[in-house]
Order: structure tokens, then sequence, then C-alpha cells
């Protein structure tokens, strides 16, 4: 055998053999559901959605569980104007598809008015807000953040109650506890608009 050959054996042997320990230490014991599932309309994963903010309602139709932390979607049902403080997510992307009614949002100087059919991307890193429009009918987005982070986390603890009668400075602990900072009003508060 040529001493080629032999190396080339040997090399290929070691890693066939260790295949199973580098898989361990690098996650891969956990393996992905190989299968799909249906999120019927007005329904979300869990067997009743979030509730935040005065009556909005949050579906969730991709959790973070789902893709192991690469992405997590929901749907949100907004009855009253607003929407969050301008924040910045640091380590995610998010993306925001408008289903009905009317919404302003804003990615770092840029401010979008968006409606059904629209959508926005907002990068990592950049800071952003947005703010359904008018008292009259309901606005209602899809929105995705890649990775998923902790927001899912964030809304179920929001939805539960946890941070009511909380102080700015511990609420703006919960933020960075789950990824984002405050760094600014909401954009209801601007005049430009």
């Amino acid at each position: 055998m040529k001493r080629n050959t032999f190396i080339q054996m040997f090399i290929a042997t070691g890693a066939y053999l260790s295949f199973p320990f580098t898989s361990l230490a690098r996650g891969a014991a956990k393996i992905r559901e190989k299968k799909g599932y249906k999120v019927d309309a007005g329904k979300g994963r869990a067997e009743k959605p979030m509730t935040l903010f005065e009556g909005d309602t949050f579906f969730t139709k991709i959790s973070t569980a789902d893709t192991e932390g690469d992405m997590y979607v929901y749907e949100s049902t907004r009855v009253k104007k607003g929407g969050p403080n301008l924040h910045v997510h640091p380590d995610q992307d998010e993306w925001w598809y408008i289903l009905e009614g009317e919404f302003k949002i804003k990615v770092g100087d840029q401010l979008y008015h968006v409606k059904a059919g629209d959508s926005v991307f907002g990068p990592r890193g950049v800071p952003h807000a947005f703010t359904k429009i008018g008292d009259e009918g309901i606005g209602k987005m899809l929105t995705t953040f890649q990775p998923a982070g902790k927001m899912e986390a964030c809304f179920q603890a929001l939805s539960d109650g946890l941070m009511k009668g909380k102080s700015e400075a511990e609420l703006d602990a919960f933020r960075k506890e789950h990824g984002f900072e405050r760094v600014g009003p909401p954009l209801d508060v601007y005049k430009k608009l």
C-alpha cells in the first residue's frame, strides 16, 4: 500500500470514528423536527394567544422552539393606535408584513407609511419603531425575528403580566435581558407624523 493511500485511509477512519463526539460537541444531539405543521387562521402554536398592550393579540405562527432559535414569527392584531418605543436589537433582523390597516414604521432615519401588502425590513443594530395609525379599525401585521433571540419569551412574560407596575428602569433591564434596548420614545410623540 502506498504511503499517501495509507495516510488518507487513516485520516478518513479517524474522522469517521470521531463524528459522534464532534457532533455532540457542536450541539447536533438536538434533531430538528422533520415534518411541517399547519396553524389555522386566528390561532397560534399555543392553545391561547398572548395578549399585550391593552387588547393587542399575538399569535405565534413559528415558535422559537420550532426552529431551535433560528427564527420567530408572530401575527399581531392591534386595536389601538400606537406602538413600542424606538428600540434596537443588536443581534436580530426584524421584518414586518402588513396584513390589514395602516402603520408607520421607522428604521434608522427612514420613515415608511405602509398598508396591507407592504413590508419593511429592519436590519440588526438599527433603531426602529412602528405605530398603528388611527383609532378606527384594526391593524394586523406578521413580524419575523431572525434569529429568534428571546422575543417570544419577552412577549409571553408581558402577556403573563410579569412587568405590570414596574419602573422604567426595571423595564429597561427586562428589555436588555431579552436582547433589545430602548433608545427613544414611541413614534406617536414625534410631531412630524
